[in-house]
């Protein structure tokens, strides 16, 4: 079962110009740039804006100046936000020392006098990494994708969508426990999620904790009782287990919902044919087969069914259940003619219903097929 896509949420990011360091005479050619872009929406005047932040950093005193940093942060980060196609031709470096000093910034204790600026400068960021992360999603680079959310997970740690991206690429890249982990998180918040659920099921089976998938299943059906999906996945955890009485409830809405289903008929009819609603399983095995006729497994269910039935009946009705069994059987070697399996069935009829004929011939191909 597929895993229903995760769809792009970006922060909002907006550039202003209100910042508190406005009034420093030294930035003001960086501020008039940043105003100019504002106001004409044309990318020259961030390049204007970064040429002039850098031009300030000259000096050693220079490199530990606040202000001058924070600026040179606000610019490099709105470039790196607004410029996604890279225009003004910026190294790849750009991101990794904005980040870098972007984290150098935040960990200084004065820099709350800054802290628009800093909030503005981990927004821009955070957008960056998602959109890059998106981008290796779509290359199917998982592993960079899973560390691009990482990063932006760092600038926006209360943007719970990215916690979505995380569990995804580290489902994608095969990081199974790290995506449990994950899945788990976000299902602690939403538990509505039809997504969250059929994944978070999906990993705890491949990593072979069926109990903890068929947790997230019940609890998840709880909520959306009739998510087809859900009902579906928890049925077919049932059926593997053997767990028929588990199974039994789930049988009706199953049918309701896969009315033309032959593969869901037959699980229904081998759930009552295993609680001994022999019924039940007959009408099923029937409707299995009018749905699929050239299925083997109905059509040798329903013999042995009507076998079975025969070691129970009284007076004329053994007969007559032999005789079916013995019609259902026969089509299902039709079908499948060298299977071990249904032969064996067959030698047990016609040994009971006396076919020396028949018995001989079965007799000789099995024994062909077994030595």
């Amino acid at each position: 079962m597929g895993y229903r896509k995760i769809i792009l949420a970006v922060l909002i990011t907006s550039m202003t110009t209100t910042f508190a360091f406005a009034q420093s005479e030294a930035l003001k050619v960086v501020v008039n740039n940043l105003a100019y872009y504002k106001q004409k929406n044309d990318l020259k005047y961030l390049a204007a804006a970064k040429k002039s932040a850098d031009s300030l950093i000259i000096t050693r005193s220079d490199t530990a100046d606040l202000e001058k940093n924070t600026y040179r942060a606000l610019v490099n980060s709105s470039i790196l936000y607004i410029d996604s196609l890279n225009k003004l031709n910026q190294p790849e470096k750009l991101l990794p020392e904005t980040s870098t000093l972007v984290d150098k910034l935040s960990a200084n204790k004065k820099e709350y006098k800054f802290q628009a600026e800093i909030d503005y400068a981990k927004r821009c960021l955070a957008n960056v990494y998602i959109r890059k992360g998106f981008e290796y999603t779509n290359n199917s680079d998982f592993t960079k994708a899973r560390e691009s959310f990482d990063n932006a997970r760092k600038y926006a740690p209360n943007f719970k969508p990215v916690n979505d991206y995380i569990a995804y690429s580290n489902n994608k890249a095969g990081n199974l426990v790290d995506a449990a982990k994950y899945y788990s998180r976000l299902l602690a918040v939403d538990s509505g999620r039809a997504e969250y659920i059929e994944t978070a099921s999906s990993i705890y089976k491949s990593l072979g904790d069926t109990s903890k998938a068929l947790e997230i299943l019940q609890k998840g059906r709880k909520v959306l009782p009739n998510d087809r999906f859900l009902l579906l996945d928890e049925a077919n955890i049932y059926n593997n287990q053997k767990n028929y009485k588990a199974l039994e409830p789930l049988i009706g809405p199953l049918l309701d919902i896969n009315a033309n289903n032959a593969d869901i008929a037959f699980v229904a009819a081998n759930c009552y044919d295993h609680l001994n609603k022999f019924d039940k399983a007959e009408s099923l095995y029937l409707r299995t087969i009018e749905l699929n006729s050239s299925a083997y497994d109905p059509a040798f269910n329903l013999g042995l069914l009507y076998l079975k039935q025969s070691a129970n009946a009284k007076g004329g009705s053994e007969d007559q259940d032999i005789g079916r069994a013995v019609q259902w059987l026969e089509k299902a070697n039709e079908i499948s003619p060298n299977n071990v399996q249904g032969l064996k069935a067959l030698q047990l009829v016609y040994a009971k219903t006396g076919n020396k004929d028949q018995l001989d011939k079965i007799n000789s191909k099995l024994k062909q097929l077994i030595n």
